[in-house]
């Protein structure tokens, strides 16, 4: 089947992204407005950017009517009337039903640290808060913000922002600073409400050697 995405709605747009694209890491994202709002909310199009500098994105799309969704209103520059800074907490196993819960549309300014019973922690180097629950939070600044259809429903963005600080629990990792993934027990997300573990692994070496 050959597909032109100009010929489809938006919606089957998307449900071919989420459906093929998968599993996609969880970022976690909190943010606070410039009166001092706190906001927390899920985003499964998050990458790692690169390492130097340590950097990340994740994509909130725009709501139905072309406004910004919370968490690009609060994480985009100064410049653009934001905080320029955010804080992507790493979604668990064990917070699974809060990392969910936190994705209601709560009215601009209602916290959903408060819906979902967690605790906001101070960081170290940024304004919005980290979640105390997650094993793991990086705080950024924001470089950049990249629209690729500005104030239109469902747009694209691209929150790029620089790891200034990273909280890891002490119990995830070793001296030589690699990840215990099954103590990690990270989850990601498929299509429709679906969401995967990620305790099925193997290992392959890297190059013409995998093919055996």
């Amino acid at each position: 089947m050959d597909l032109d995405p100009a010929s489809l709605s938006i919606a089957d747009r998307y449900k071919l992204l989420i459906g093929c694209i998968v599993p996609r890491p969880i970022a976690w994202v909190s943010t606070v407005s410039v009166e001092g709002r706190l906001n927390l909310a899920p985003f499964s199009f998050f990458a790692g950017v690169g390492s130097n500098p340590m950097t990340v994105l994740f994509c909130p799309a725009n709501n139905a009517d072309g406004s910004e969704k919370d968490s690009l209103r609060n994480a985009k520059p100064v410049s653009e009337g934001g905080i320029g800074e955010f804080v992507v907490n790493i979604a668990t196993e064990e917070l699974a039903r809060k990392v969910a819960a936190s994705a209601e549309p709560l009215p601009f300014g209602e916290s959903e640290f408060a819906l979902a019973g967690l605790t906001p922690a101070p960081c170290s180097r940024v304004k919005p808060p980290r979640v105390s629950e997650s094993p793991v939070s990086f705080e950024c600044r924001t470089t950049q913000v990249i629209r690729t259809n500005p104030r239109a429903p469902s747009g694209g963005n691209i929150v790029i922002g620089e790891v200034v600080q990273v909280t890891v629990r002490d119990d995830l990792i070793d001296a030589r600073l690699r990840t215990d993934p099954e103590r990690l027990d990270a989850i990601g997300r498929m299509g429709g409400l679906g969401y995967c573990r990620t305790r099925d692994r193997f290992d392959l070496p890297m190059g013409k050697s995998a093919l055996g």
